[in-house]
């Protein structure tokens, strides 16, 4: 290990920074480690959040959760993690802001909304008594399997212990009583 005094700015190799940092948690040490990149980080920004003002902001959010994430990742290609890490925080920035869709509030449209709620849980109902109905249809197994599938959300090998089947035979009877249970539906429109 090379002390810190001996490192010279003009010698400093990513790796012997990154390993300085880790070994004394002092921030300047990966503060200079994340300028050398940060051309790169604000261009992938930019790149994935075409916008100049969200990628500076951008920018400085990755320095923060590199913080949060270094001590908890063995980096061995820093400028390589750092490109994934900035890539992966736009994309996830992304996806938060398409989930996050404002829209202007139109009253006339809203009351109509009102009935056809209404029309939709009616039907959603019909359509559960229906399932119900196909339910009855099936086999002892079938039906068995079916509810503690998809009703009670246990895994195969949960059924597998609660019935004493074979773990091949409860596949085959979630399988075929899916199968007979969408021919019924159709047939119940």
């Amino acid at each position: 290990m090379i002390p810190l005094q001996h490192i010279r700015k003009t010698e400093e190799t990513d790796e012997a920074l990154l390993q300085a940092y880790k070994q004394t948690g002092d921030q300047e040490l990966l503060a200079r480690l994340y300028l050398r990149y940060s051309d790169l980080v604000y261009g992938t920004c930019l790149k994935y959040l075409k916008d100049g003002e969200l990628a500076k902001d951008a920018v400085m959010n990755i320095y923060h959760e590199l913080l949060l994430k270094l001590n908890n990742h063995s980096v061995d290609n820093f400028k390589g993690w750092l490109y994934v890490l900035a890539k992966n925080h736009c994309l996830m920035y992304l996806r938060s802001a398409k989930k996050n869709v404002t829209v202007e509030f139109q009253q006339e449209i809203m009351q109509s909304v009102e009935f056809s709620h209404l029309d939709n849980v009616l039907e959603r109902e019909q359509e559960f008594k229906s399932l119900e109905n196909c339910i009855e249809t099936l086999s002892a197994d079938q039906k068995l399997s079916i509810r503690l599938f998809y009703l009670e959300s246990k895994c195969y090998n949960e059924i597998v212990e609660e019935t004493g089947l074979e773990w091949n035979k409860v596949r085959s009877l979630i399988q075929n009583g899916r199968r007979n249970l969408k021919i019924c539906m159709e047939k119940n429109g």
